[in-house]
C-alpha cells in the first residue's frame, strides 16, 4: 500500500510523482470516442491543420485523468474513504500527440473530519507538465482519508 493515512500529510507536502507518460494518438482517439467527444480539434487531421494550432490537440479529459492517474499511488491508494471534489481545472496550455507529460501534487490544506474520528480531509493541489516544463493541467481534489489509527 502506497498511499499515505491522513495523519501523515502536513501542508507544504510535495511529491513528484515517478511516473511520467508520451501521450499517443491512440490515447487521444480511445478517450475522444469513449466519451463520444466528436470534436475535430480531436480527431480530424484537416480541420485541426487548419486551426491556430496546426494538429489536433490531445483531449483535455485525458490530459486531467492521466495527471490524476499518476497521483493516485502517491496520495490514496489504500488510504481513500471518498474522493470529495475538484476544483479550478484549468489547461493553461495544450498537449499534442508525441507530447511527455509528469506531474506533482502538493498538499495545501488538512483538517480533521467533523463526522468520521477515523478520517479527515486532504486537499491537493495537482500539477502536470510537458517536456518543456510548460503547465498544461492544474486542479485542485479534495478527499476524505483514513487516519492510521483507523
Amino acid at each position: 500500500m502506497a498511499g499515505r493515512y491522513f495523519d501523515q500529510w502536513q501542508v507544504g507536502d510535495k511529491v513528484a510523482h515517478e511516473v511520467t507518460r508520451t501521450v499517443t494518438e491512440t490515447d487521444n482517439v480511445l478517450i475522444s470516442t469513449l466519451t463520444h467527444n466528436p470534436q475535430p480539434l480531436h480527431l480530424d487531421h484537416e480541420v485541426a491543420a487548419a486551426s491556430e494550432f496546426g494538429k489536433p490537440l490531445v483531449n483535455s479529459i485525458f490530459t486531467f485523468g492521466l495527471m490524476v492517474g499518476v497521483s493516485v499511488s502517491d496520495t490514496t491508494l489504500g488510504t481513500l474513504i471518498a474522493n470529495l471534489g475538484y476544483d479550478k481545472l484549468v489547461f493553461p496550455n495544450p498537449v499534442f500527440a508525441g507530447d511527455t507529460l509528469r506531474s506533482e501534487s502538493e498538499c495545501i490544506a488538512v483538517r480533521a473530519s467533523k463526522s468520521r474520528a477515523n478520517a479527515g480531509i486532504v486537499t491537493w493541489a495537482h500539477r502536470s507538465f510537458n517536456q518543456r516544463d510548460e503547465l498544461v493541467c492544474e486542479c485542485t481534489r479534495s478527499a476524505l482519508l483514513l487516519r492510521t489509527s483507523a
